[in-house]
């Protein structure tokens, strides 16, 4: 820490205390690293993964978007389980090429094999599942920042969808034993394009597991501090930058759990699964950003509106106040684990949401912006972009 203190004060003849400042060189050089845990507002979830990741022993396991924050996570843990073989697929090559390396150091005798690809290109798909034939499939690969995706629609329901129903098909023909697909909180209820997105690979994942004999899940979370893209790493460059760190409104609320815990839930769910299900952690109490951002100002040093200033910027296209885990029509299932719920959300059978699928992936390069969004709402009742329902 660089911190030069200067005598500014002086003696007037007066017994007056002298004046000291702190001359910061810079705001970067005293910033302190936080700890992730220090900002959850409770204490991470250790779930016993141990007793349930036999069925990642000795098997073939597929993770698309292995890249990402959530994939390379699942990557490092699953490779601890001494997989038969682990098979990356990411369309990113940059991150998948730095992995590969970490990976290869550290499990010397794994087998690894990275297949750089898109999830949205069904040849390349079902040619690598063919080709690997994997036993277990965690697919994480998604487009996942809602304003982003508020003016792109079109990218987020070919990704998020069709990228979805590009691998739980391959996954069903070349008969994976089990399908993990990774969702979100903002599926729920979802005022934005990329909730609804969400939503909707959550149906194709369990309209497709009625009618195959491989174990179709989803697991749904919130925010994850500290993935990419997500809050804590703007604040803290806001920070590095001398602020101001930038809160959206004032009473937003999130709630928040850390990757490891994240991907504990996600191979946890692999081993709980029987098909259908969509797994939801009980992530405590949510945390209100404008709280976040004062805390990690204060673990980083500073003293909010003193040293950093907050400023309020308003709600984005497709943000709530507030995000929820359960849908209302929902009924929580308890497991055998406390902070693990299941829940069985209504659907569709695979027959008529494929149609209506293939129908929107024909007329989906013509709609407008707002045109696409109607179309979403005709397949998720509970889509609603204006955000009255919330």
């Amino acid at each position: 820490m660089k911190i030069r203190f200067l005598y500014v004060g002086k003696w007037n003849g007066e017994r007056k205390r002298p004046e000291w400042i702190v001359d910061v060189i810079s705001k970067a050089d005293i910033t302190r690293e936080v700890e992730i845990e220090d900002l959850l507002g409770r204490d991470p979830v250790n779930l016993d993964i141990e007793l349930i990741s036999s069925y990642i022993c000795e098997r073939t396991v597929m993770i698309t978007g292995a890249g990402g924050s959530i994939g390379s996570e699942l990557c490092r843990q699953i490779a601890e389980f001494r997989p038969a073989k682990l098979v990356m697929l990411d369309i990113y090559e940059n991150h998948l090429y730095e992995l590969q390396l970490e990976l290869r150091n550290k499990y010397p005798n794994l087998t690894i094999n990275v297949w750089i690809g898109s999830v949205r290109d069904m040849d390349r798909v079902r040619e690598l599942f063919f080709m690997e034939r994997p036993e277990v499939v965690f697919h994480a690969a998604a487009h996942k920042h809602v304003p982003l995706m508020e003016d792109s629609p079109v990218e987020a329901i070919k990704n998020n969808v069709f990228g979805t129903k590009n691998v739980a098909i391959s996954a069903h023909e070349a008969s994976v034993k089990k399908c993990v697909m990774i969702s979100t909180d903002k599926a729920v209820n979802p005022t934005s394009v990329m909730g609804a997105s969400k939503r909707l690979a959550e149906m194709v994942v369990q309209a497709l597991d009625e009618d195959s004999e491989t174990e179709f899940v989803s697991v749904r979370f919130g925010n994850v501090l500290g993935s990419s893209g997500s809050v804590i790493p703007l604040f803290k460059k806001q920070i590095a930058e001398g602020g101001p760190l930038t809160v959206t409104h004032q009473e937003m609320i999130r709630y928040f759990m850390t990757i490891p815990e994240a991907v504990q839930l996600v191979i946890q769910a692999g081993g709980m699964a029987c098909g259908g299900e969509v797994f939801v952690l009980d992530m405590g109490e949510p945390v209100r950003i404008m709280d976040l951002a004062e805390n990690l100002i204060r673990l980083s040093g500073f003293e909010p509106g003193e040293d950093i200033d907050i400023k309020v910027t308003g709600l984005r296209p497709g943000e709530k106040l507030f995000e929820e885990l359960l849908l209302d029509t929902e009924e929580m299932e308890a497991t055998v684990h406390k902070k693990i719920y299941i829940e069985k959300p209504l659907g569709k059978n695979w027959d008529t949401l494929n149609q209506e699928l293939c129908h929107l992936s024909k007329k989906m390069e013509e709609m407008s912006m707002e045109e696409v969004k109607k179309a979403v709402m005709q397949l998720i009742d509970s889509y609603d972009p204006t955000g009255r329902r919330v």
